[in-house]
């Protein structure tokens, strides 16, 4: 059976704290060049397919990997991007107003954090990224295939694979754990 790797970025060039879903950040290059190693000598010799978030964080954490692995093909997915905060972006969570983070929580689907993103929409373009996965490890013979990725495309997946996907999610239900920066989470296609 094929396996989607969920690869999370390494840690980004910015502040603790930071509302930073969409900023084009960097990642620190040195745990990007030991993240790419790591995921190299983890992955099978054979992958079906690479996509990557355009953003740069997980774009430079793509092409590390294919310079280890050359034959490599890279697709860079806006589907694979993190969820757009809108008006948050850039500022530290603590400087948002507390009405607006209950009025996000209160709606967790459906708000759109800061103008930007609803969840309801974001979990859409992860789902069509996710029946495309399945249809190409069918295609491919059951070959694995990787993405680099956001804490939140993480959680979108493991929300849509789990016994409640039908369901709308409530804050208190949404997933916390998502992979660590520069590590992953394999899950069966």
């Amino acid at each position: 059976m094929s396996q989607l790797w969920l690869v999370r970025h390494a840690r980004p060039l910015q502040a603790d704290g930071l509302c930073y879903g969409r900023l084009d950040l960097a990642a620190d290059a040195q745990a990007t060049a030991l993240a790419a190693l790591q995921l190299h000598t983890a992955l099978p010799p054979d992958v079906a397919a690479l996509r990557h978030s355009p953003l740069l964080r997980c774009a430079q954490l793509a092409q590390q990997l294919q310079a280890l692995r050359p034959a490599l093909a890279l697709t860079a997915d806006p589907r694979l991007a993190e969820m757009d905060f809108g008006s948050w972006e850039g500022r530290t969570w603590s400087a948002i107003d507390r009405q607006a983070l209950d009025a996000w929580a209160a709606d967790l689907a459906g708000h759109a954090p800061g103008g930007g993103e609803p969840l309801a929409a974001m979990l859409q373009r992860v789902a069509a990224a996710l029946r495309q996965a399945r249809a190409q490890a069918r295609q491919a013979g059951g070959a694995d295939q990787v993405w680099i990725t956001h804490a939140g495309v993480a959680r979108c997946v493991d929300w849509l694979l789990g016994p409640h996907a039908t369901r709308t999610p409530q804050a208190h239900e949404w997933p916390v754990q998502a992979p660590v920066f520069g590590g992953w989470a394999c899950i069966p296609l």
